[in-house]
């Protein structure tokens, strides 16, 4: 299979994933707005990576950037 006929597939489902779940789930329209920006900021993650793989020192880099952005937000709680 292609890399271009994987990330679409890939790409409808979580659309449709994200349809469903909005709408089955009830809260306010920040949550599922987050949930939205969430599923499209992982999907753009995993054609990044398809595209272009990150090597180790990248992938430690951004785990350190998620720490710290984890924890400001445990912090302003």
């Amino acid at each position: 299979m292609s890399t271009l006929k994987m990330l679409s597939i890939l790409s409808i489902s979580l659309l449709i994933a994200t349809g469903l779940f909005a709408c089955e789930k009830k809260g306010s329209a920040e949550k599922v707005g987050e949930k939205i920006d969430k599923t499209y900021e992982q999907t753009k993650d995993k054609v990044q990576d398809v595209v272009n793989p990150k090597g180790p020192m990248e992938k430690t880099g951004e785990k350190i950037d998620e720490t710290v952005d984890k924890t400001k937000e445990a912090v302003q709680k």
